[in-house]
């Protein structure tokens, strides 16, 4: 049965692979007026908001993404990853996307609202979707983002919890293709026994014949005294991770 489960996992990412390529191998790349783009990573770990994925770091990430893309903005698509927790039936996140990108008018100011639901495989009761909301600027090579994401249903599906993360995101790029990107953020979490925390990333990437390299520091606020996290705080532990990505 472990075996079993492992393959899918690898298969699942696989297959995102091979629908990227094939759809980016057809004439003009097109459906519906839009393109079809896919993106496969490979991780040391798989960190969100500050907090391991992998159980602490547990096993290395394949994670891959397939989206259609059209020319007004709008986007659509599925994220999917291997994860691992003390829950045995949290193997696998599956997560369809869908979303808007844009410009103010001729301000120069972006913004980007997706809907993007997290699928557990095995594990449907910690189901949850969130709305992201994100406006940015453009100042020369530095660029910069504000982030206001809220739950849409419970977070986690933990009865009566509700979430909203808190998120700014600059970056720099420099001119030999090396880019600094950072994020910092807090994600309040509301409900009985809920506790929201701190998080935060810094790291340096750069595309290197067709692939991208990513190298990320990690950390949070979380300690041993958190409600939510004080009996595997160490999922929270500052970490660097190492990611290999491609995009077709």
């Amino acid at each position: 049965m472990m075996i079993m489960k492992t393959r899918t996992k690898f298969l699942l990412s696989g297959a995102l692979l091979s629908l990227a390529a094939s759809s980016h191998g057809a004439e003009d790349n097109q459906l519906f007026g839009g393109t079809i783009n896919g993106n496969v990573n490979f991780a040391s770990d798989y960190v969100f908001r500050g907090e391991s994925e992998t159980l602490d770091g547990d096993i290395p990430v394949v994670q891959g993404t397939l989206s259609w893309n059209h020319n007004q903005g709008w986007y659509a698509g599925v994220f999917s990853s291997n994860i691992k927790f003390a829950d045995p039936n949290l193997e696998i996140v599956t997560a369809p996307f869908i979303g808007k990108a844009g410009e103010f008018g001729d301000s120069g100011f972006t913004y980007d609202v997706m809907l993007f639901s997290y699928l557990y495989p095995g594990a449907s009761y910690s189901n949850y979707t969130e709305l992201w909301l994100k406006v940015g600027k453009q100042f020369g090579r530095a660029n910069l983002q504000l982030e206001v994401t809220p739950t849409v249903d419970d977070w986690f599906g933990v009865d009566g919890w509700h979430g909203v993360n808190y998120a700014l995101h600059p970056s720099y790029s420099f001119d030999n293709g090396v880019k600094i990107s950072a994020s910092v953020g807090y994600q309040d979490l509301t409900g009985e026994g809920a506790e929201g925390w701190g998080h935060w990333n810094i790291g340096l990437s750069k595309a290197y014949y067709g692939l991208n390299f990513d190298l990320r520091y990690h950390g949070s606020t979380v300690d041993s005294d958190h409600k939510v996290y004080g009996t595997q705080t160490e999922i929270f532990d500052d970490r660097v991770v190492i990611g290999i990505s491609k995009s077709f």
